[in-house]
């Protein structure tokens, strides 16, 4: 007797020998892998767009299914849904497991523009996993995307799974940043440096200010990005095709909004104007923009850390960042600013994202935007970055740097723009002309001010205290030395 296994009815191998079985859709039959839980409409996708092996987050498909969830949930208390039906659709919502996500939703990016292929791709998972629980027949179409269209579900996905993401990892994770900066901010408190404009020297700062400043841009980040989540929050759902609404209950999209807030944790509604909902994406491309700016916002920070690590001998050498992994395949001992690095990288990402989303978001074509795989796949990994960059920056770079307080002590006691303190005593063309004597022969400032001044040794020390000036000290009448 032979131990080779019998095909399903309909099926056949292929010439690999892998299994197909039988499918029918609206457009006829197709061959689908007899382990998909998957159908004809998701296969063809698969065959028609073999493009990039880019597929589309799992943050994005649990949205999907999070709507699915909801929608059977409304359909079955307004009576549209046998409650059978709806409790098998739930509960196939509710059994997909982490490797179903990654084997049963296929689908490149560059697809359909309205995610239609996605939507059915859920659709028909969710109608094969529900079909075996239910008493009833369920369908894809009829049970599974009832009251809904593709072009309201992945709108409706992609606010979802963005507000989701910036709540539970993008904000948490600036909040840590931010509270690392403010925390070293604090340990270096006294420490006086050079200050930089145009990367040349320029009047002291202390290394304290220089860490707030970068706090204070995290923090105006953060609120920029909190801000959108208003506007996330309001769904297309209940628009279905248009935006009118056609197919779908009158109550559908409130009730619908209700459970999903539940079984989601955070607050939904439909959208104030569905039209504007379905066909446009200015909320998304809004919260890139935001999440762009963040990312500026931390190039700058990277390249700050990059620049005052930059040595040890020969740069700035102002900190030393940790010491995290060899840097040099040729040269021993050298060790490179890793994280700086990576985080700079995950900022150009972002920028570029951010620009894709721009374009993708000009594409809304009278009553529907037809580039919304795209906006949501760039959405989602700028978020996902940013937040794991954010806190990769805090943990293994600003938290442990050691500061070089002797570079720093004697490249200020040097610093020939120590004279800007002097202007308002002696005037800005006799301290240009101290500075410059300073400048031809690299002696401390305090020096040349001595000789070239009638101001004596002790006033110039005043004057010219770098921690007086850091702090922003200016001289009036009242506070002039005597």
């Amino acid at each position: 007797m032979s131990n080779k296994k019998k095909l399903p009815v309909g099926a056949k191998p292929s010439k690999d020998g892998q299994k197909f079985r039988l499918q029918t859709d609206s457009m006829g039959p197709v061959n689908v892998p007899v382990d998909a839980l998957y159908g004809a409409q998701t296969q063809r996708a698969v065959e028609n767009f073999p493009l990039s092996g880019y597929l589309l987050p799992n943050e994005f498909l649990r949205a999907v299914v999070a709507i699915k969830r909801a929608a059977a949930e409304a359909n079955g208390e307004l009576g549209l849904l046998d409650m059978s039906a709806a409790k098998a659709i739930v509960n196939a919502c509710d059994a997909l497991t982490d490797k179903e996500y990654a084997s049963q939703f296929p689908l490149d990016v560059f697809q359909t523009g309205s995610g239609t292929s996605t939507n059915m791709n859920v659709n028909e998972v969710i109608a094969n996993l529900a079909a075996r629980d239910a008493s009833v027949d369920l369908g894809p179409n009829d049970h599974v995307n009832m009251s809904q269209s593709s072009n309201d579900v992945i709108p409706s996905a992609i606010h979802l799974s963005a507000l989701l993401a910036v709540k539970n990892t993008l904000l948490p994770a600036l909040t840590h940043l931010q509270q690392s900066i403010e925390d070293k901010a604090a340990s270096v408190a006294g420490v006086v440096k050079t200050g930089r404009t145009h990367l040349m020297d320029a009047v002291p700062i202390t290394l304290q200010q220089e860490l707030l400043a970068w706090a204070a841009q995290i923090a105006s980040s953060r609120a920029r990005i909190a801000s959108t989540q208003g506007r996330l929050s309001q769904l297309a759902q209940g628009g279905t095709a248009i935006g009118s609404g056609l197919n779908a209950h009158p109550e559908f999209a409130r009730i619908f909004a209700k459970k999903l807030s539940v079984h989601c944790g955070v607050e939904v509604q439909p959208a104030e104007n569905l039209y504007a909902a379905v066909s446009s994406q200015d909320t998304a491309v809004e919260l890139s923009g935001q999440l762009k700016a963040l990312a500026t916002a931390l190039m700058k920070i990277a390249n700050d850390l990059r620049w005052m690590n930059s040595g040890p001998l020969a740069g700035l050498g102002e900190i030393a960042l940790p010491a995290l992994q060899p840097g040099s395949s040729i040269m021993p001992g050298k060790v490179n600013p890793v994280i700086a690095e990576a985080v700079a990288m995950i900022a150009a990402k972002v920028i570029g994202n951010d620009s894709t989303i721009t374009i993708a978001g000009q594409s809304g074509n009278f009553q529907l935007n037809v580039m919304l795989p795209v906006i949501a796949y760039s959405l989602l990994e700028s978020i996902r970055l940013l937040g794991r960059g954010s806190k990769l920056l805090a943990d293994k770079a600003i938290s442990g740097f050691k500061v070089k307080g002797k570079n720093m002590e004697e490249v200020l006691a040097r610093n020939p723009i120590l004279v800007t303190a002097l202007n308002p005593v002696i005037g800005y063309t006799k301290a240009a002309e101290i500075a410059k004597v300073a400048y031809q022969s690299g002696r401390p400032i305090i020096d040349v001010a001595t000789e070239m001044t009638d101001l004596d040794a002790e006033v110039l020390q005043q004057l010219l205290d770098p921690a007086r000036l850091a702090a922003g000290g200016i001289l009036t009448e009242n506070n002039k030395p005597s």
